[in-house]
């Protein structure tokens, strides 16, 4: 049906077009046309960042920060030598005073005291786990906002620059409580000289590996006249919380769970009782009367251990004592090659708008290349990112033991980002002391963990 009416239409239409009158065609006559001007577009202006901060540059001219560091000796001199030079340069006219603490116990009691005082610091340089027991209570600012500002903030070069391990550690879920000041790391002095006298070419990277050389170095004073001496030639043992944390890494364990913390488990167990074991066997020995870095350049022992800050002074008991030996910095024998990396950050505290971010300009330009620079050089620390690497190569070339620790970054590990980390690290420190300190068998070395635990549940609700 529906083709016989196509059909019928297509009929319809050829009739109607024979019958209809022809029309004349009519031509247009040719119009030449101007060529008219090509039209210039502008290209809309490029937006001019804002910042969300609300704070006029104007407003900053005369801002007064006080701020409170808990170091002495060269750091403090370094560090008032680096405020004088940014109140007599930065362009907003920004004052900085300085209160010393002494050191971090007494800068945390007194922050803390002052958290609801009109007169409390607008800066802190502390550790991350006292910002975290701070900003519980409120008292530190995020400066997240401020590092991603388009005005005040840092370049996405300037944040990837910084290690993620380092970045991290101020970091509390999304808000940043701080900005890496200092950071160290925990790690093995190795006489590589005395070791290839011992037979080895290459520094342990395994427990069987470690427990060889530190024996082998044992049997050195073990074979000689004198008695008094038979314990020499291993690992010193050292007790620090570090320490103790820095072999639980190596054996793939740790202490937090979660927002809390576990000891007992069988990667620490495994942990501690290697050393103990070293111990227990005349392969790691404790001294009271001589540092760490005297035995170590009197090759008493072949393995001690420390954090970067001590690079300097190890140095120079090998010079006094006209030591020649080469020697570097290994991580801590283990299933894994890394290292605890921790230390101190800047902290601004609440106050107003103006001086929070006044605040927060001196923490900038303490971040840049040429001023961390100068800390590495002054302490041996690590240098916090990638730019102030690239202006160490003085520090690389005097001392190549701190090279081999910053190689180490990409694998190292921070520490808890809890506020009750400054009391539980008390506590992984005593546990790892009384291990060596009481004449107590490696089996009880779960019992140390268990009783650890519950001291864990006696301090964090």
């Amino acid at each position: 049906m529906v083709n016989k009416l196509l059909l019928s239409a297509l009929c319809l239409l050829l009739v109607l077009s024979a019958c209809a009158t022809p029309v004349e065609t009519v031509t247009p006559p040719n119009v030449t046309r101007e060529a008219s001007a090509t039209e210039t577009v502008t290209p809309a202006p490029t937006p001019i960042p804002v910042s969300m901060l609300g704070v006029e540059a104007e407003s900053l001219r005369g801002a007064v920060i006080m701020a409170w560091h808990p170091w002495f000796g060269v750091e403090a001199s370094l560090f008032e030598t680096q405020v004088a030079e940014f109140n007599s340069t930065n362009e907003w006219g920004i004052s900085v005073l300085t209160v010393g603490q002494s050191n971090f116990s007494e800068l945390f009691n007194n922050v803390t005291d002052a958290l609801a005082a009109p007169d409390k610091p607008n800066l802190v340089i502390g550790l991350p786990e006292h910002a975290h027991f701070w900003n519980e209570r409120s008292g530190v600012v995020d400066l997240a906002p401020y590092v991603a500002d388009p005005t005040w903030g840092l370049s996405a070069d300037e944040v990837a620059s910084y290690s993620p391990v380092i970045w991290e550690q101020d970091m509390a879920g999304d808000a940043r409580l701080g900005m890496p000041a200092q950071r160290t790391a925990r790690l093995m002095f190795y006489n590589a000289s005395w070791a290839r006298e011992l037979g080895f070419d290459a520094p342990p990277a395994t427990p069987e590996e470690f427990r060889e050389q530190a024996c082998k170095a044992n049997e050195i004073f073990k074979s000689n006249e004198d008695t008094k001496d038979d314990a020499f030639g291993g690992w010193l043992v050292d007790t620090d919380s570090m320490t103790a944390l820095s072999w639980m890494m190596a054996f793939g364990g740790g202490v937090q769970e979660g927002e809390s913390y576990r000891f007992l488990k069988n990667e620490n167990i495994a942990a501690f009782r290697f050393p103990k074991t070293l111990f227990e066997d005349g392969c790691a020995f404790t001294l009271t009367d001589t540092s760490d870095a005297d035995a170590f350049a009197n090759r008493q022992a072949l393995f001690v251990t420390g954090g970067l800050e001590d690079l300097a002074a190890q140095s120079r008991a090998l010079l006094t004592l006209n030591r020649m030996d080469e020697w570097t910095l290994i991580p801590f024998p283990g299933e894994t090659q890394t290292m605890a990396v921790y230390g101190s950050s800047f902290i601004v505290m609440p106050s107003d708008d103006v001086k929070q971010l006044a605040s927060w300009l001196f923490v900038r330009w303490m971040q840049k290349a040429e001023n961390q620079a100068r800390w590495v050089q002054t302490t041996g620390m690590l240098p916090i990112n990638s730019f102030t690497l690239d202006l160490s190569s003085d520090q690389a070339r005097a001392y190549p033991q701190w090279m081999a620790a910053v190689k180490l970054l990409p694998s190292a590990q921070g520490t808890p980002r809890l506020a009750t980390w400054r009391v539980i690290r008390l506590v992984l420190g005593d546990g790892f002391e009384y291990m060596f300190r009481v004449n107590m068998p490696v089996g009880q070395v779960p019992v140390i963990l268990a009783d650890m635990d519950r001291a864990v549940g006696d301090l964090v609700p």
